[in-house]
């Protein structure tokens, strides 16, 4: 889904493929947007807010190719964020943006106008961003301010380096070329978790490829500051390569110290002694640095973002 809406009103759009013909439309609804349970994805439906291609339809409808589906939520109560971003490049077509560690990037679950999205949105109307960042990473973003802009950045994939700073767990000391693959966790009890292995897995199930460089930045008994270079851009890459190796990131519930606070966090069941484990609320790690060359100018560009002020005082 990535037509949001207007700025006033949430519109959430999805296209039905053929993964999902078929289905039911309360089904598909619950299974893919598991925030709310099948009942109430039912009433949802029965009160107008859900619609098929303009039109009202009963919950058991059965879905077909190119259906469209629209939903327009009344009642999400959004989370709190933290919404103070700086602008630290503009021209006429583009912009580079350092986001907090609790702001999401795209309109996602509970949070709409709590997003960069709404944010840059409501300053200079129409925008894309070329890359993503999870809800609780801070740093460096790319964004265009059109639609032919945008098209320019996908096209020429101007961004040449990203690197990232994280705090960890543990004594890092080394240098690490980190070339081979992310593949499933089959040891963890989320299944989404994933791990860094070096060579090829031969068990059935899905892979990708994926290379970090990893390199000690300042070490310490126990925590250490990395720096970590994705030369690819696979999802959880940097915090499941890090935790392969023995460096978890501090603040991360899923990639951390115990795996179960995810679980926990999701029941908003975190513990005092879960916090105190974590170190700081959201996951330690910063997209740092951004080398980048111009698709108007040409020009070579290279833009720092400094260590937030609660990821320096985990190392102090």
């Amino acid at each position: 889904m990535r037509d949001f809406g207007s700025l006033d009103q949430r519109i959430i759009r999805t296209t039905c493929d053929w993964s999902s013909s078929g289905q039911e439309l309360a089904s598909y609804l619950a299974s893919r947007f598991t925030y709310r349970t099948p009942e109430e994805w039912i009433e949802r439906i029965n009160s107008g807010e859900i619609t098929l291609n303009g039109k009202k339809v009963s919950a058991n409808y059965r879905l077909q190719i190119h259906d469209q589906i629209e939903y327009r939520p009344q009642d999400i109560t959004e989370p709190d964020a933290d919404l103070n971003i700086s602008i630290v490049y503009e021209d006429d077509e583009y912009l580079v943006v350092n986001k907090p560690g609790n702001l999401c990037v795209h309109p996602a679950g509970p949070f709409f106008k709590h997003t960069l999205w709404h944010i840059l949105a409501s300053r200079y109307g129409e925008i894309h961003l070329a890359s993503r960042l999870d809800r609780e990473t801070s740093g460096l973003l790319l964004a265009a301010k059109n639609k032919t802009a945008a098209s320019k950045m996908a096209k020429k994939n101007i961004i040449t380096q990203k690197k990232y700073l994280a705090v960890v767990h543990g004594e890092f000391t080394q240098t690490i070329e980190a070339k081979g693959f992310l593949t499933s966790d089959t040891a963890s009890a989320i299944r989404k978790k994933r791990r860094f292995v070096f060579d090829m897995p031969q068990e059935p199930g899905s892979f990708e490829s994926a290379y970090t460089t990893l390199e000690a930045v300042k070490s310490g008994k126990e925590f250490s500051l990395v720096s970590a270079i994705a030369h690819t851009g696979r999802t959880h890459q940097i915090r499941a390569t890090l935790y392969s190796f023995g460096f978890p990131v501090c603040g991360d519930k899923l990639y951390g110290v115990d795996e179960l606070m995810f679980l926990r966090q999701s029941r908003d069941e975190l513990t005092c002694d879960d916090r105190a484990k974590l170190m700081i609320s959201r996951q330690a790690l910063h997209s740092a640095h951004l080398e980048l060359v111009h698709p108007v100018t040409k020009e070579f560009m290279t833009f720092d973002a400094p260590l937030p002020e609660e990821l320096t005082k985990i190392q102090e």
